[in-house]
C-alpha cells in the first residue's frame, strides 16, 4: 500500500481556510444561487450524521429523513452524531443524494485508541455515555475503571449499566452488589437490568430523556441488545457470547444513532476487546479515580506516586477504609499496563 503523502503546513491551512467558509456560508441567508459550485448540486443545508461508512455516511436531513451521501475530500474527520453542511444531488443515478461538504465544530466527543490508528472518534455531540458491563463475557472492574477514566477527561456524565441479570445466581450475586455499592458509594449512577428479560430498561429509557448518550464497552456485553430492548423496531443483529472463549462477538461494526419518541436519541457503538489508555500521561489516569482526588495534595511530598512513598495520604485512606482497595489495585493494573505497552513499542521502534 502506498504511503499517504504528508500535506504541508500551508496545503493544511488552504483546507481549513476552505471548510471554515462553507460553514460561514451555509449560516448566513443567500440573496441567489451565486454560491452554487455548480448545476449539479442544490443549496447548502444542514444534517447530522447518522452512521458512517468508508467514504459515505447517512445523513438526518431538515425532514427527518435519511439520506445517503457522499464525502467531499476536504470535510475533514467525520463521525456519528456529527453536524454537517451538505448540499443534495439536483439529479443522482445512484442511491446516493448528496454530498457532505463540512462539519461543525464538535461540542463534545468520545475516542478510544487505536494502535493503527491513533485516537479513533466513536461518537460526536454527546450529552451522557452510558458504559454497559455484564455478568458475561467478565464483569471486572478494571475493565469497567479504563471507560471511566476516559469519560472523565470529559465534561460528560457516565452511567453503568450491568447486564444479564437473567444470569445471576448464589454463586456472583455478591460479586454483582459489590460492585454495584462500590461504584455507588462514589457518585456513580448504577443500573442493574437484563435486555434478554427487557428488566430495567424502563429506568433506562428515563435516563435518556432530552438527551444524546451513547453504548459503549466491551464486545459481547449487550450494547445492541439493550438497543433492541429499547426500540423494538430496530432489530440490531446480536450474537452469543463464546462458552469456550468467553469472548464477545463485534455484531455492530460502526456507530449508529437512533432516534427516540422521549426527545433523546441513542448511539449504538461497536465493542472492542481491551480499552487501553497508552494515550493518557499517568496524572490523567490518576484523576479519572475520583475518590483519590481529595488525598492527592495531602501528601507528605510533592513527588508522591502514590504507591509505597512515606507520608502517603492516599495509602492512608485506603488503609483506613475510605477508599477501595480494589479501585486502587485497578489503578495499578492499569498504569503496568500503560508501562509495558510503552515499552513494547519503543522496544519496536528501536529495531
Amino acid at each position: 500500500m502506498a504511503k499517504q503523502k504528508k500535506l504541508s503546513h500551508s496545503q493544511s491551512r488552504r483546507i481549513r481556510d476552505n471548510h471554515n467558509k462553507r460553514i460561514a456560508k451555509a449560516k448566513k441567508p443567500q440573496e441567489d444561487d451565486d454560491f452554487l459550485e455548480d448545476n449539479l448540486l442544490g443549496p447548502q443545508t444542514f444534517g447530522q450524521v447518522i452512521t458512517r461508512y468508508g467514504q459515505h455516511a447517512d445523513v438526518e436531513n431538515p425532514a427527518g429523513e435519511n439520506v445517503k451521501c457522499h464525502i467531499r475530500r476536504t470535510a475533514g474527520s467525520l463521525v456519528c452524531g456529527d453536524k454537517v453542511i451538505w448540499r443534495p444531488y439536483n439529479q443522482s443515478d445512484s442511491d446516493f443524494a448528496g454530498i457532505i461538504e463540512a462539519v461543525e465544530p464538535r461540542e463534545s466527543e468520545f475516542v478510544r485508541p487505536d494502535f493503527y490508528d491513533g485516537l479513533k472518534p466513536v461518537a460526536a455531540n454527546i450529552d451522557q455515555i452510558l458504559i454497559v458491563a455484564a455478568l458475561l463475557p467478565d464483569l471486572a472492574p478494571n475493565i469497567i475503571d479504563r471507560y471511566l477514566i476516559a469519560v472523565e477527561q470529559l465534561d460528560i456524565t457516565p452511567v453503568l449499566l450491568i447486564n444479564k441479570l437473567d444470569l445471576i445466581d448464589d454463586t456472583n450475586r455478591e460479586l454483582v452488589a459489590d460492585i454495584q455499592h462500590m461504584y455507588e458509594s462514589i457518585g456513580y449512577k448504577v443500573v442493574v437490568l437484563s435486555a434478554k428479560l427487557e428488566q430495567g430498561i424502563e429506568q433506562i429509557k428515563s435516563l435518556l430523556v432530552d438527551k444524546t448518550s451513547v453504548f459503549v464497552g466491551q464486545s459481547g456485553v449487550g450494547k445492541s441488545s439493550i438497543v433492541n430492548a429499547i426500540l423494538p423496531s430496530v432489530d440490531i443483529e446480536t450474537k452469543q457470547v463464546s462458552d469456550n472463549s468467553r469472548l464477545g462477538v463485534h455484531t455492530t461494526t460502526a456507530s449508529r444513532l437512533y432516534r427516540l419518541e422521549n426527545g433523546g436519541s441513542i448511539i449504538d457503538s461497536p465493542g472492542v476487546r481491551e480499552f487501553a489508555m497508552w494515550h493518557l500521561e499517568n496524572e490523567q489516569i490518576l484523576h479519572g479515580f475520583v475518590e483519590f482526588r481529595p488525598y492527592l495534595h495531602q501528601c507528605k511530598f510533592r513527588d508522591c506516586k502514590h504507591q509505597k512513598d512515606p507520608g502517603c495520604a492516599l495509602q492512608k485512606a485506603i488503609a483506613d477504609g475510605l477508599v477501595s482497595d480494589t479501585r486502587y489495585q485497578s489503578y495499578l493494573k492499569i498504569l503496568q499496563t500503560v508501562t509495558d505497552i510503552t515499552l513494547r513499542h519503543q522496544s519496536k521502534e528501536s529495531k
